[in-house]
């Protein structure tokens, strides 16, 4: 496919995709999720990644979804677009690989749904956070009811779903929807470090923690600890990588991954 809304660039096992429709504020629109669907699916099996960076173009990471497309829809297209991209956001959710929403301007309404589905999110100072569909008479329709109240607990969640209002970065911050907060230039900088810093870890434990993690989210804590303790157990073994890690640990070396 060739990309028109994206720009992916690889480097040392970051991938970095940046959301380029900046006249439209980079809003969400039908093309630009079969190019993320198409994109995903092109580097879901790809060994060699270690993390995924998502960011935007502009004065806006995503300013919501496209209005221009959506206003004329009818109930069972528009319950079809709200499908379509649940399907996408999960999908980068899914990912084995860590994913990173890098937020350089607003993310509003569709925007904050698709940083939230990220892994954690670090944002410029200036950045912009709110879920504002009620003024438009309309509700979140890709998921940001279900994963808001998750990160950011259920009266902060209801709180901006119900006001619209929007809250600056450190706002974010306190609330739990953002992990890290930079300043506008060294924004990309900071990201490229902490993607960096996960790119030498262990790749399968990595990737472990992350699935780990997400079952135990959405299936509970017995299940969770279960799961992990198999998981932590395929580590170890002659010519795994817990063995490699751990003799590197005691030979004071860096392990060979």
């Amino acid at each position: 496919m060739d990309y028109t809304i994206l720009k992916p660039t690889f480097e040392d096992g970051v991938v970095v995709v940046t959301i380029s429709r900046p006249q439209a504020l980079n809003a969400l629109n039908t093309r630009f999720f079969e190019e993320m669907d198409h994109f995903i699916a092109s580097i879901a099996n790809d060994g060699s990644i270690r993390v995924l960076l998502i960011t935007g173009e502009g004065k806006a990471f995503v300013a919501g979804a496209d209005i221009a497309e959506m206003v004329n829809k009818n109930p069972e297209e528009g319950s079809a677009f709200g499908q379509l991209g649940q399907h996408t956001f999960n999908s980068i959710e899914q990912l084995p690989f860590p994913v990173i929403g890098v937020i350089n301007g607003f993310a509003l309404g569709g925007g904050l749904e698709l940083a939230m589905a990220c892994d954690f999110r670090i944002a410029s100072s200036k950045a912009k956070f709110g879920q504002p569909e009620v003024n438009l008479g309309l509700i979140p329709g890709y998921a940001g009811t279900q994963r808001l109240p998750r990160l950011a607990g259920l009266a902060n969640a209801l709180y901006l779903l119900t006001t619209a209002e929007m809250i600056g970065a450190e706002e974010a911050l306190r609330m739990g929807l953002v992990q890290k907060v930079s300043e506008p230039e060294q924004l990309m900088e900071e990201a490229m470090r902490i993607a960096k810093l996960i790119a030498v870890k262990g790749p399968q434990a990595v990737r472990k923690v992350k699935a780990v993690t997400r079952l135990g989210m959405r299936s509970g804590f017995e299940v969770g600890s279960a799961e992990e303790a198999k998981q932590f157990g395929s580590l170890f073994g002659k010519g795994s990588e817990g063995e490699e890690g751990m003799n590197a640990f005691l030979e004071k070396r860096t392990p060979n991954w």
